[in-house]
C-alpha cells in the first residue's frame, strides 16, 4: 500500500515537472514579465482587453513613469514659487522684467508632464509630431532670451531655466511616447501574438484630448515667440536720458532731465514731473516740453516708475514710498540736486507728495493736476482689480493685444513702451499689480506719514477737472482736501468741462501754463526766505 502512494506521487512529481520545463519552453526563464502572467500556461494567448497586457509590465516603461512623476513634482514645486515670487520676490530670484514669461514656461512644463502621465498608456504617433513642433519653438524662444542682451537681463536666470526646462521636459515626452508605444507592442506581440491595431473609443477619445492640448501648447509657443520678437524690436528703442541702476544694484530706472544749468537760470527749480496713470511720456511730458520751449520754465526732469515706460520692474513688495526712494537715488546718481517743484497728475501725486515729504529743504513747490487723494487708495487696492491685473499677467506672454496692435492697428515701438498701448505690456500689468498689492496697506501708511512731515509753508497749487467733479461731489470735497496739505496754498481752481487729463482741452493748458509761470516766481520766493 505504501508502495503504491509513493509510486503514484512519484508520477505526479514528475508531471508537474514536465508541465514545468513545457512553460519555461513556451515563455523562456520567468521574468519581469511572466510573473504577471496567469499560473495556468496551457490557456494560450491572452485577449488584448486582459489587463496583464500593458506596457507597464516593462521596468523601462515604468522607470520612465516615475521619473516623469518626479519632474512633475519637482516642477510644480518651481511653478508655486514662480507664482508667490509674482506676489513676494523670494531672495535671488528678482528679474527685471515681470515674471511672467518665466512663470508660462513653467506652466507649460507642468501642463505637458501632467498630460503625459494623464494619458500614459495611451501612445500616439502624433504626439511625437505636435510634441516636436513644441519643442521646436521653445527652442526658439530660448535662442531669442539668451541671444538679446536686453531680453536676457530683463528675464534673469530664472527665466531663462524656465525655458531649459520646458524644452527638456518636451523632449523627454517624445521619448517617453516612443517607449510606451514600443513596450506596448512588444507586450502585445508576446501575450496575444500580434499588435493590436484597433482602439477603443476611450482610447481615441484619449488621443484626441492630447493632441489638441499639445496642439494649443504649441500655438502658446508660438504666440510667446511671436510676443519676444516684438520685445526685442522694442528694445532697440534708446530712451531720452539715462537708466540709473538703483536699490543695490538690483533694477534700473530711467531719468532724463531737459535743459541745462546755467548763470541766468541758476536760481530757478526744475520741474519734477511724476506721470499719472500711464508712463509720464504719454500724459505730462508732452505738455511740459512745449512750456520748456515756449520758456516758461527753464529746466525739467521727468521719470518712468518702477515697470513702466523705460524702467525694470521692482521686486515685490513695492509701495509708492519705494518707488520715491528710487527717483531719490536716481537722481543722486546723475547728480541732480534741485531746488524741485514736484508736478504730478492723478495717482502719481501721490508718489510726487511722498518725494516731497522726504525732501524737504530740496521742494519748494508742490503743483498738482487733478491728484488722487488717499481716500480712493481702497479702490486701487481692490482685490476684483488684483485679481484681474493678475490674470492680464498671465496670459500677456501670449502678446494677443500687442500682437494684434502690431499687425492690424500699426502699432509702433514708442506706443508700445511710452504710448498709448504701453498698458498692454507685461511689465505694466506686473507694476499695476504692484500697486494694487501694497495700496491700502504701506502706501497708505506712507501717505499719512506724508501728511504728518510736509513743511507747511511749502507753495502748493492744485487743479482740479471739472468733470470729475460734476461726477462725483466726493470727488470734489477730496480735492479741496487736498488744497490744504500745506499753509501755504497759491491757488485752487476748477477747470470746468475739462476731463481728469486737464491739460488736454486749451482751456486747461491755457491755466496750467498761467499758474505754472506763477508757481516758478513763487518757489524762487520760497526759497529766498529761507
Amino acid at each position: 500500500m505504501a508502495s503504491f502512494w509513493g509510486s503514484r506521487k512519484r508520477n505526479a512529481d514528475a508531471a508537474e515537472s514536465n508541465e514545468a520545463r513545457d512553460g519555461e519552453h513556451q515563455y523562456g526563464d520567468p521574468t519581469e514579465r511572466t510573473r504577471l502572467l496567469p499560473s495556468d500556461n496551457n490557456q494560450g494567448p491572452l485577449s488584448p482587453d486582459d489587463p496583464a497586457v500593458s506596457p507597464l509590465n516593462l521596468l523601462s516603461v515604468r522607470v520612465l513613469r516615475s521619473i516623469a512623476l518626479c519632474f512633475l513634482g519637482g516642477t510644480f514645486i518651481c511653478w508655486t514659487i514662480l507664482l508667490v515670487s509674482i506676489f513676494v520676490t523670494p531672495p535671488l530670484m528678482h528679474s527685471r522684467g515681470s515674471g511672467f514669461f518665466a512663470f508660462a514656461f513653467t506652466t507649460l512644463a507642468m501642463g505637458y508632464l501632467a498630460l503625459g502621465l494623464l494619458f500614459f498608456a495611451v501612445p500616439s504617433k502624433s504626439i511625437p509630431i505636435w510634441g516636436g513642433i513644441l519643442a521646436f519653438f521653445l527652442v526658439v524662444d530660448m535662442l531669442l532670451i539668451v541671444v538679446v542682451p536686453r531680453i536676457r537681463q530683463e528675464e534673469g536666470w530664472v527665466g531663462i531655466i524656465s525655458v531649459v526646462w520646458a524644452i527638456v521636459v518636451s523632449i523627454y515626452q517624445i521619448i517617453q511616447n516612443r517607449a510606451v508605444a514600443t513596450g506596448k507592442r512588444e507586450e502585445e506581440e508576446r501575450l496575444t501574438g500580434r499588435e493590436e491595431t484597433r482602439r477603443s473609443l476611450r482610447e481615441w477619445l484619449a488621443v484626441t484630448v492630447e493632441t489638441v492640448a499639445l496642439v494649443v501648447m504649441a500655438l502658446a509657443a508660438i504666440l510667446i515667440m511671436a510676443t519676444l520678437s516684438i520685445r526685442i524690436r522694442d528694445a532697440t528703442l534708446e530712451p531720452r536720458g539715462t537708466r540709473y541702476s538703483v536699490h543695490g544694484e538690483s533694477y534700473q530706472v530711467h531719468l532724463a532731465c531737459v535743459g541745462n544749468r546755467t548763470a541766468e537760470n541758476a536760481d530757478e527749480p526744475t520741474i519734477l514731473l511724476e506721470g499719472g496713470y500711464g508712463p509720464v511720456e504719454h500724459t505730462l511730458q508732452p505738455f511740459m516740453e512745449d512750456a520748456y520751449r515756449s520758456g516758461i520754465i527753464s529746466r525739467y526732469c521727468y521719470f518712468d516708475r518702477p515697470g513702466i515706460g523705460f524702467s525694470d520692474n521692482a521686486p515685490s513688495p513695492h509701495s509708492a514710498g519705494m518707488t520715491a526712494d528710487a527717483l531719490s537715488e536716481a537722481l543722486a546718481l546723475a547728480d541732480e540736486t534741485g531746488p524741485w517743484v514736484v508736478v504730478s497728475a492723478g495717482i502719481g501725486s501721490i508718489y510726487s507728495r511722498l518725494f516731497a515729504s522726504r525732501h524737504l529743504l530740496e521742494v519748494s513747490g508742490i503743483f498738482m493736476i487733478d491728484p488722487l487723494h488717499e481716500a480712493y487708495l481702497n479702490k486701487v487696492g481692490s482685490s476684483s482689480h488684483g485679481f484681474v491685473l493678475w490674470l492680464r499677467g498671465v496670459i500677456s506672454p501670449l502678446g494677443l493685444d500687442r500682437l494684434a496692435g502690431a499687425i492690424l492697428r500699426g502699432r509702433t515701438r514708442e506706443d508700445r513702451i511710452v504710448g498709448r498701448s504701453a498698458y498692454q505690456s507685461d511689465k505694466f500689468i506686473k507694476a499695476k499689480l504692484q500697486e494694487n498689492l501694497v495700496a491700502v496697506t504701506m502706501t497708505a501708511a506712507e501717505v499719512q506719514s506724508a501728511r504728518n512731515v510736509q513743511m507747511g509753508e511749502t507753495p502748493l497749487m492744485v487743479i482740479s477737472s471739472g468733470r470729475e467733479i460734476q461726477k462725483s461731489a466726493e470727488w470734489g470735497q477730496r480735492q479741496e482736501d487736498l488744497s490744504h496739505i500745506t499753509n501755504k496754498l497759491l491757488s485752487w481752481d476748477i477747470v470746468h468741462d475739462a476731463p481728469h487729463e486737464v491739460w488736454t482741452v486749451t482751456a486747461g493748458r491755457q491755466l496750467l501754463e498761467q499758474r505754472l509761470r506763477e508757481m516758478v516766481k513763487a518757489s524762487h520766493a520760497h526759497r529766498s526766505q529761507k
